[in-house]
């Protein structure tokens, strides 16, 4: 009896372990970090425009990358709205995501997706479902070393 329940398990353990082979996705390391590279890429060159143009334009460097900040950023939502941003996401993955335009779409999709439930409880409390970590640990890392900063400023030590 004591062999059968054992014998029972193992070709439960086997499969479990056959569909969890079947379930889980493969990927192909160089073709992920291709497709980064060339989504990310295309995003610095759409950018790199954005910068020529306004400085074609008589901005100063300054002006001219905030223009291109904002644009991105609209560019960003924009895409996200129509529902097309994560179609890049998807298939770009990082390259996608770390930019700016990664953030704006972070903040764009939870106010898109909780519209339904109204501007307090939906858009208002949920906007920063995800970007909000990342603003408040920047804030926090950024006080933190201003801190140890002022610190080592305190007992003499400079750089």
């Amino acid at each position: 009896m004591e062999e059968t329940k054992s014998q029972e398990q193992q070709k439960q353990q086997k499969e479990y372990q056959q569909y969890v082979k079947e379930v889980t996705p493969t990927h192909d390391l160089p073709l992920q970090m291709l497709k980064a590279f060339v989504t990310g890429g295309i995003i610095c060159c759409i950018g790199q425009f954005f910068l020529n143009t306004a400085g074609s334009m008589g901005l100063d460097k300054q002006t001219a990358g905030s223009w291109c900040s904002l644009l991105l950023v609209f560019l960003s939502v924009t895409l996200t709205g129509f529902n097309v941003f994560p179609r890049i996401a998807k298939w770009g993955g990082a390259g996608a995501l770390v930019p700016i335009t990664g953030f704006a779409n972070s903040v764009a999709a939870p106010a898109i997706e909780f519209k339904a439930e109204g501007q307090v409880f939906g858009i208002g409390c949920k906007i920063f479902t995800i970007a909000g970590p990342v603003i408040l640990y920047g804030i926090f890392s950024s006080w933190l070393l201003g801190v140890v900063y002022w610190l080592l400023k305190l007992a003499g030590i400079s750089w």
